[in-house]
């Protein structure tokens, strides 16, 4: 636990109601005790890092200057919030932080009255401001919205969306660009921060309007030279602005986002503003005030639990590789032999193994940033043209360019392989991260191929089927963390399209896994054969085109059929069902069972206990077994150990 000792001015802080109450020239002290409990709580939980160090001092200013929560405050993604949170009378449980029943690592309506939008993907918060604006605007109401979004998450169509409509509408919304990478404009010293604040200041405002209302009055020659000097200075002296003012937004900026006296005024001059849009450029650095992640903040943007003292993260050795890394190597190998292949990724290199894939074929690499709507048919435009694109993305992000993959690819048949990582559970990342509804959206797609890796070698061999697979798009899922340590092949072979294969052999039970549950099922299988009840094991490898043969010779052979995916419903089980009817095997002559993922956004827990809790491990196989065998069945449940 915190000594808070060291946080004397921190300790008296439960909501930001007290915060308002200090001084100002206490808040330098405030913010440097809220860094130190952040860097304490997140050495004891693991979490995002570097990107929270960063905002401490605009944390602190935003919730001093304006009244939330009665002025929304919304922070895009979300992985930069634990000060916010520890701000907003959640400090007592900070070391909960992604922990079963404890706090999310992202912003949560149902959390905290001070986070007034939930977020987890990027590039959200201004659409969802300029709601709220408008909102308050119907609702004849005062309030502030103040949408913050970094330079990553700014980089998406979607903001540019919203910032146009804004614009349009000239409402009234604070939009902050907290900067900590990009640097759109360099200069950010003291006559940057003066020339902000004169810009951002209500005379600057009134005469520049003024300057407007007497330019109507000029001859246009004239009027129009005023407008385009004053227009060249203002970009001139103020960096990047321009691209800003073109979408309607007053900019201001850059400011150096961890000096409060510079902070401070500029964020009460556009509080206090009765116009239209502003966009405040803050530019920070990740890890700020903590050595080790300032030195190396892409491996402190996320952390498991490190000591304080040296930074070293206390992470468990494997024997076994992560999927990620074997996605990457694979693909490497099969790069090496064709040189039409090309990786793609939307700003998650080393997050799908694409950065393994960029130190060797840097030119055959395209981060198009968060984008994966663009991503998608960028990858169709390759297709298109000959080469054979690996676009790897997250299933949870996926989501974000489904309507591309149904119209630029699926529909088109084009080539495009997906590399689909976190399919499935994610432990602490939570809900908004889970892979589980992949199946479900690219299985109801014609000219699909999808597979899912059981372990780590079926990826290899599975990415080797992609490179062949050169008439329609194809799918491989897999999950994050570490494979099983299986023995792995040299070189991927290429799988027979639309075939699965049987493990293990039985006549009374059929286990038919689709991905990584294979590994329980055969747990399960174990534990039923102590109770004499022979069991199959099958690996389906393909949702689509499904093993039809397959499925009837299991249905046939056994007296109970179950499907198990970390999927949610609408997936393989659900295509088994379709054939099991199309083939008139559910008139009695089997007892099959689908297993999925619960009807529910499942919440942060370690991943054992989101399995056990999903009915998903070995001992819900058993279950699930028994209650299809029939209640003449039910009393050898508790001969289990």
């Amino acid at each position: 636990m915190t000594d808070f000792s060291k946080t004397p001015l921190l300790d008296t802080i439960r909501t930001p109601d007290d915060l308002r109450k200090m001084r100002v020239d206490q808040l330098r002290q405030v913010a440097d005790e809220l860094r130190t409990e952040m860097i304490d709580a997140v050495s004891v939980t693991g979490g995002h890092f570097g990107a929270g160090l960063g905002v401490v001092e605009l944390t602190t200013a935003l919730h001093y200057v304006f009244d939330t929560p009665r002025d929304r405050l919304i922070w895009d993604v979300g992985h930069q919030a634990y000060p916010h949170k520890i701000l907003t009378g959640r400090r007592d449980r900070i070391r909960t932080l992604r922990m079963a029943g404890g706090l999310s690592g992202f912003v949560k309506r149902a959390e905290s009255e001070y986070d007034p939008f939930g977020t987890g993907h990027s590039s959200t918060s201004i659409s969802a401001g300029l709601g709220m604006a408008v909102a308050r605007d119907l609702a004849k109401g005062k309030n502030n919205v103040i949408a913050v979004i970094g330079d990553g998450s700014i980089s998406a169509g979607m903001a540019y969306e919203a910032m146009n409509n804004a614009g349009a509408m000239n409402s009234r919304l604070i939009v902050i660009l907290n900067d900590n990478n990009m640097s759109i404009a360099p200069p950010v010293g003291a006559m940057s921060a003066y020339l902000s604040r004169l810009y951002s200041g209500k005379t600057y405002r009134s005469l520049r309007e003024a300057g407007k209302q007497i330019g109507k009055h000029l001859p246009k020659l004239i009027a129009d030279r005023a407008a385009r000097a004053e227009e060249y200075s203002r970009g001139f002296m103020m960096g990047g602005g321009t691209l800003f003012e073109e979408l309607g937004f007053y900019y201001v900026g850059p400011v150096d986002g961890h000096n409060l006296d510079h902070l401070l005024p500029i964020l009460e001059n556009v509080r206090d503003a009765d116009t239209g849009p502003f966009l405040v450029h803050v530019v920070t650095q990740k890890g700020k005030g903590y050595a080790p992640a300032e030195a190396a903040s892409d491996r402190y943007h996320a952390v498991v639990k490190f000591d304080v003292a040296t930074g070293t993260q206390a992470k468990a050795k494997s024997n076994a590789p992560s999927y990620q890394n074997v996605f990457g190597q694979s693909l490497v190998k099969e790069a090496e032999k064709d040189d039409k292949i090309v990786g793609i990724t939307a700003a998650m290199p080393s997050g799908t193994g694409i950065d393994l894939f960029e130190k060797v074929f840097p030119k055959r690499t395209f981060d198009v940033g968060i984008a994966e709507q663009h991503a998608v048919t960028f990858a169709a435009g390759l297709a298109a043209e000959g080469f054979k694109p690996f676009c790897a993305i997250y299933s949870t992000f996926l989501q974000r360019g489904y309507d591309q993959v149904v119209h630029d690819v699926a529909l088109q048949s084009l080539p495009v392989r997906f590399a689909i990582d976190r399919a499935g559970l994610v432990g602490a990342d939570g809900a908004t991260h889970a892979g589980a509804f992949d199946n479900a959206y690219l299985g109801c797609l014609p000219n699909m191929v999808i597979m899912a890796a059981s372990d780590e070698a079926e990826l290899v061999n599975m990415v080797a089927t992609q490179v062949a697979i050169n008439d329609r798009p194809s799918a491989v899922r897999y999950p994050r963390g570490e494979g099983r340590g299986v023995e792995m092949p040299e070189v991927g072979t290429p799988l027979e399209i639309g075939k699965g294969r049987i493990v293990r052999q039985g006549n009374k039970v059929a286990l038919l896994s689709f991905g990584t549950r294979l590994a329980e099922c055969e747990k399960a299988a174990d534990e039923l054969a102590t109770l004499g009840l022979s069991t199959t094991v099958a690996d389906a490898r393909f949702l689509k085109p499904l093993d039809v043969e397959l499925v009837l010779k299991l249905a046939r052979e056994h007296e109970v059929l179950i499907t198990i995916e970390e999927g949610s419903i609408g997936g393989f089980g659900s295509h088994v069902m379709q054939c099991l009817s199309d083939n008139g095997m559910l008139d009695g002559e089997v007892r099959a069972r689908s297993m999925v993922l619960p009807d529910e956004f499942m919440d942060h827990d370690s991943p054992n206990a989101l399995y056990a809790r999903a009915g998903l491990d070995a001992k819900g196989i058993v279950k699930k077994v028994f209650e299809a065998l029939g209640k003449e069945h039910q009393g050898e449940v508790g001969k289990l150990a």
